[in-house]
């Protein structure tokens, strides 16, 4: 067919094309049993028969391979839809899981902070419930005990003796000592003897309780004067004596 009668037919598709071959087989068929002549009925249904035969032969392999293209085509979009599917699945899945984790991370995030806020605010309150130790004040010096002051009399320096003889462990007592001074020098610091035998020697008895000289420096007692007249050194040395010679002053109820 020429070439201008054929660029605006559509073009035939495969199966056109087995339809338009089924129809020629099928006219080929007539065309032979019509040339043949003088032939029987029989031989005539025979080839009508062939006719017949060859007729739905072609159509049916036409219509095989439409319907295999189409199981084709159809398989291939399932397919197709399938792995689409699948796909979309996953990425799904992988959203999901994202989006999991990081609210995950959000929770635990906001589960610290609240612990640490806690924390800091426990710690806050036993700072304010226990408040902080005061400083210790600075140790004040200790002070020394004043001296003991004694009135100058009598009285007075015999409590000064007896103290000193308590440090010293020299016994005694106040009513030993007193009973002795006022026989000795009736309480006179400054009383002498100058008559006795120790003034005769050139020693006499001096004091409270009229110790001589060489007594005194024998039996002196350290933290006292060293003045034979000191009512308390001489009561202090006299004591000391007596202590050695009589075990106490308080042993003593005569010239010793």
């Amino acid at each position: 067919m020429p070439k201008h009668l054929t660029s605006g037919l559509p073009r035939l598709s495969r199966t056109h094309k087995l339809s338009v071959a089924g129809v020629a087989t099928a006219g080929a068929a007539a065309l032979v049993f019509s040339i043949v002549p003088g032939a029987g009925a029989d031989q005539g249904k025979s080839q009508a028969a062939a006719v017949e035969n060859v007729k739905p032969v072609a159509f049916s392999a036409v219509d095989t391979a439409a319907k295999t293209q189409q199981a084709t085509i159809t398989q291939q979009a399932n397919n197709s839809a399938a792995k689409g599917k699948a796909e979309a699945a996953a990425k799904k899945a992988a959203a999901e899981k994202a989006a999991k984790a990081k609210a995950a991370a959000v929770a635990k995030a906001k589960a610290e902070k609240a612990r640490a806020a806690k924390a800091a605010a426990s710690r806050s309150q036993v700072r304010t419930a226990i408040p902080a130790a005061a400083p210790k004040p600075a140790a004040k010096p200790v002070a020394k005990p004043a001296a003991k002051v004694y009135p100058d009399n009598l009285d007075g320096w015999i409590r000064e003796s007896l103290d000193i003889m308590a440090k010293k462990g020299i016994p005694g007592s106040y009513e030993g000592i007193h009973r002795n001074i006022m026989r000795e020098s009736s309480g006179n610091p400054m009383a002498i003897n100058n008559w006795d035998i120790n003034a005769i020697n050139g020693t006499p008895s001096k004091g409270l309780l009229q110790v001589i000289a060489p007594t005194f420096n024998a039996y002196h007692v350290e933290g006292t004067s060293w003045n034979l007249y000191d009512p308390v050194a001489n009561i202090t040395a006299a004591c000391n004596y007596a202590a050695d010679r009589y075990g106490s002053m308080d042993n003593v109820n005569s010239a010793y």
